[in-house]
């Protein structure tokens, strides 16, 4: 997802809040007004599932992600709204979050964590 806070320092007490630069980018947090809104992350995530289940037909198809897009998806087919309280994403290091399909629709979703559980504060995803 595009974001206007990359390549710098952003995260809890480092002070990005209270520098008035920023605060224009921080505006909408429910859309999010920083980068790409969330509704645009969804729409693209569910075409690239469409895609790989089109080249992968009869077969599995894995695709490989950052975490704000696939869970940003998940919601979506879930109904939920998109924004967020990013602490609370079920999308750990190394999980899986299936999409199901029969034909063209979805049918299933489902979240695993086939390497075991990971340390929730390990950053990377």
């Amino acid at each position: 997802a595009a974001n206007r806070f990359e390549g710098k320092t952003f995260g809890v007490g480092d002070g990005a809040l209270r520098r008035p630069q920023n605060w224009p980018l921080l505006r909408d947090p429910f859309t999010p007004s920083w980068g790409e809104p969330y509704l645009e992350i969804a729409h693209r995530m569910l075409g690239a599932a469409h895609r790989a289940r089109q080249l992968a037909e009869g077969h599995e198809a894995v695709c490989v992600s950052h975490q704000l897009p696939i869970w940003t998806l998940r919601r979506y087919l879930l109904g939920q709204r998109l924004w967020h309280d990013p602490r609370r994403r079920q999308c750990a290091l190394a999980s899986l979050t299936t999409i199901e399909f029969t034909g063209p629709e979805v049918t299933g979703l489902r979240y695993s964590e086939p390497a075991g559980a990971s340390d929730p504060t390990v950053t990377g995803a």
